[in-house]
């Protein structure tokens, strides 16, 4: 077999990624390209679940350009997903329509159990050794959620909640309400505790991935709360530094969280929905202030 180049794009609902990769003739790869933009598709879909000129105008100018360079990079197969924005809008095919005809792009469409089973499938690969726990998967407009045990996944399920439109639904972009912060915190726990794997992940290490939780572990890294175990994929930190580090930026303004230390200025609107996913699930898992979770970071 030949050496050969194939292209992944990730559509989600907060940025668009594409990965040019040379798959060897031994079974290795060599990474050529990594690049992302933050198109926010799911911007002011709101309840109505639709995806609005912006935002898609936004994203396929960006799915143009990664053709071009795809087409530059003389690549021979191409891989497009997309998640949660997508799968959820009531004018996908519409938009999924345009995106072949602008960009010359044909994505398919993840459900939520596959998106939920690929994280874990990246988890087993990235911490081998680590065969208990919660996967927490971040996104714009979902989090997935896998549970496992013994390297199992005893579930994979998506929630349809996540930074993106948290931080519309409960006004957490600028200056921030507490009352609209505790009222995220009911409805997030009533949504986890319906699932019916909850109480039997007690005290379980919890693993996180998504754009959020890479902020929570810079912002952590800044203020050298951060253990760093060598032969670790990713980072450790005890759960309850989470509860510090948000409580810390939602006393902010918008202005001063664009300026913080390790958080990116252009998700100084979403950060604070973004952490409340892992925050809620370490309350209703019960984790105890010192309980490590790791921070996976592909």
């Amino acid at each position: 077999m030949q050496d050969r180049k194939i292209a992944i794009i990730d559509l989600g609902s907060n940025s668009t990624r594409l990965v040019i990769e040379k798959l060897h003739s031994n079974e290795t790869y060599t990474e050529i390209l990594r690049v992302k933009e933050d198109t926010r598709l799911s911007q002011n879909m709101g309840r109505n679940l639709i995806l609005q000129e912006e935002p898609m105008a936004r994203t396929i100018k960006v799915l143009q350009k990664y053709r071009q360079k795809i087409e530059d990079y003389e690549v021979s197969e191409v891989y497009a997903i997309t998640t949660a924005a997508v799968r959820s809008a009531k004018n996908q095919a519409e938009f999924l329509e345009r995106v072949k005809d602008e960009a010359k792009i044909s994505f398919r469409v993840l459900t939520g159990q596959e998106e939920a089973h690929y994280d874990f499938l990246g988890v087993r690969e990235a911490l081998p050794d680590v065969l208990n726990g919660v996967i927490l998967d971040t996104g714009g407009a979902s989090v997935e959620l896998i549970p496992f045990k013994n390297g199992q996944a005893l579930a994979e399920v998506s929630v349809p909640f996540g930074a993106v439109n948290l931080s519309e639904r409960y006004h957490l972009a600028d200056t921030i309400d507490a009352a609209n912060i505790e009222q995220a915190n009911v409805d997030i726990q009533a949504a986890y505790r319906q699932l019916h794997f909850i109480d039997a992940c007690q005290n379980l290490p919890v693993i996180l991935l998504g754009g959020a939780n890479r902020s929570l572990a810079k912002m952590a890294e800044e203020k050298e709360l951060v253990y760093h175990p060598k032969a670790l994929h990713g980072f450790m930190m005890p759960a309850n530094q989470v509860g510090e580090i948000f409580h810390q930026i939602a006393q902010m303004s918008r202005t001063e969280r664009e300026h913080l230390a390790g958080l990116e200025k252009n998700r100084a609107d979403i950060i604070i929905s973004g952490l409340l996913p892992v925050l809620n699930l370490i309350s209703v898992l019960n984790a105890p202030p010192g309980n490590f979770f790791r921070i996976w970071c592909p």
